[in-house]
C-alpha cells in the first residue's frame, strides 16, 4: 500500500478532487450531446450556434483541469496517487479537445453533410463519454467496483467500435471518392472524431490503474 494510500484513513473524504472531476466528465457529457445535435442539425446558423456552444463547454472543461491542477499543487493528502489525478484530468481534457477540434473541422471545411460514419463515430462518443461519467462517479467511494470494472470494458469496447467505423469509412473514401480535396478533408475529420474516443480509453486506463492502487 503506498504511503498516500495510509494517509486517506486519517484525513476527511475528499471534497476537492472528486467534484471537479464529476463536473469535468459532466461538461464532457454535455459536449458530446451537442455534438449529436451538431451532426444532425440542417442549417448553418444551428450549426454554426452549436459549434460556438462546444467551444464554451471546451473553455468550461479547461477551467475545470487548471482548478484540478491548481488544487493539485496546493495539496500534500490527495485521494490516490498524485500523477493518476494528473492523469485522468489531462485525458478527459484530451477528449475535450478533440471534439472541439472536430467540430471546428466543421466549420473549417464547411461541412453540413455528415455521413452515417460520422454519426456513427459522434455517437460512440457520447457512449464512452457516459460510461466516463459513471466510472468517475464511482471512484469516489470505491464501493462498486464492479460497476466502474464494467465502464471500463464499454469504454474498450466503444473504442474498438470506433477503429472498425474509421477503417470501413476510409475504405470507402478511397473506393468511391474521387475528389482529391473532400477525401483529405473527410480523412481529417474521422480521423479527429476516432482519436476522441482513444482518449476516452487512455482514461478508462488510468481509472483502472486507480482502481488497482487503491482496491
Amino acid at each position: 500500500m503506498s504511503l498516500n494510500s495510509i494517509f486517506q484513513f486519517f484525513v476527511p473524504k475528499d471534497k476537492k478532487f472528486f467534484p471537479l472531476f464529476e463536473q469535468a466528465t459532466e461538461n464532457l457529457t454535455t459536449m458530446s450531446a451537442v455534438m449529436i445535435e451538431l451532426v444532425n442539425t440542417k442549417t448553418v446558423d444551428e450549426r454554426n450556434a452549436l459549434i460556438r456552444k462546444i467551444d464554451d463547454l471546451e473553455h468550461v472543461g479547461d477551467n475545470i483541469t487548471h482548478n484540478i491542477l491548481t488544487e493539485l499543487s496546493r495539496n500534500f493528502i490527495t485521494p490516490f496517487d498524485r500523477e493518476d489525478i494528473h492523469d485522468l484530468a489531462s485525458v478527459i481534457d484530451d477528449v475535450a479537445d478533440y471534439l472541439n477540434g472536430s467540430a471546428k473541422d466543421f466549420l473549417l471545411y464547411d461541412i453540413m453533410d455528415y455521413s452515417q460514419a460520422v454519426k456513427d463515430l459522434v455517437n460512440l462518443i457520447h457512449e464512452g463519454a457516459q460510461e466516463l461519467k459513471i466510472a468517475v462517479r464511482e471512484l469516489n467511494s470505491l464501493k462498486n467496483i464492479t460497476l466502474i470494472r464494467e465502464a471500463i470494458v464499454k469504454i474498450h469496447s466503444v473504442e474498438n467500435k470506433a477503429d472498425n467505423v474509421l477503417d470501413q469509412a476510409l475504405a470507402d473514401l478511397f473506393k468511391h471518392e474521387d475528389d482529391v480535396k473532400e477525401l483529405i478533408k473527410m480523412k481529417e475529420v474521422l480521423s479527429m472524431l476516432e482519436l476522441a474516443t482513444d482518449k476516452c480509453e487512455d482514461a478508462a486506463n488510468v481509472i483502472s490503474s486507480i482502481v488497482l492502487k487503491n482496491s
